[in-house]
């Protein structure tokens, strides 16, 4: 009985470990080390949401589907690992998570480029997404679903105005 009792908590141990270790929880790449287009992506995120539009292929029933991603930051977690602390309005899915996926740039341009990648409670998603100036555009495909998405990047309004605005720049 013992000996189950410790490798049933050995298990748990090594279970939270591998999960903490692959979402990027408690890990965050200090900002000083981060490259100027890094840091600068860091900020043109932060307090953002990115209002746009996904379709499926093959689904004539209208054009595209609605999405919203608010994203209150956007952190470095390891070499080529961000975590999007992120609120979704999209594909079933409502609320608040941290997603951490591989991003990588092409020159000045951020994209997101997941293959096969596990997202823990909705799946695994092969998705190709680049953000640049106050747009993001990819594609994406889940199990035999897959088709397009793209829209605005946008500030989150400010406290007590209701004001919204673009991002600049990327």
């Amino acid at each position: 009985m013992t000996t189950a009792i410790v490798v049933a908590l050995g298990f748990a141990v090594f279970a939270a470990g591998w999960l903490a270790g692959r979402s990027g929880l408690g890990s965050k790449v200090s900002q000083e080390s981060l490259a100027d287009r890094e840091r600068l992506f860091v900020e043109r995120m932060r307090e953002s949401v990115l209002v746009g539009w996904f379709t499926t292929d093959g689904d004539t029933s209208r054009a595209a589907n609605p999405e919203r991603y608010e994203i209150a930051s956007v952190e470095k977690v390891g070499a080529d690992l961000w975590r999007f602390n992120a609120t979704m309005n999209c594909c079933g899915i409502t609320g608040a998570m941290p997603v951490v996926v591989p991003l990588r740039w092409a020159d000045d341009t951020p994209m997101i480029a997941m293959t096969d990648t596990t997202l823990p409670g909705l799946g695994t998603f092969t998705v190709r997404l680049f953000f640049h100036e106050d747009r993001y555009a990819g594609t994406w495909h889940h199990g035999e679903r897959r088709g397009q998405m793209h829209g605005r990047i946008e500030r989150r309004p400010q406290a007590g105005t209701g004001a919204w605005g673009t991002t600049a720049g990327l």
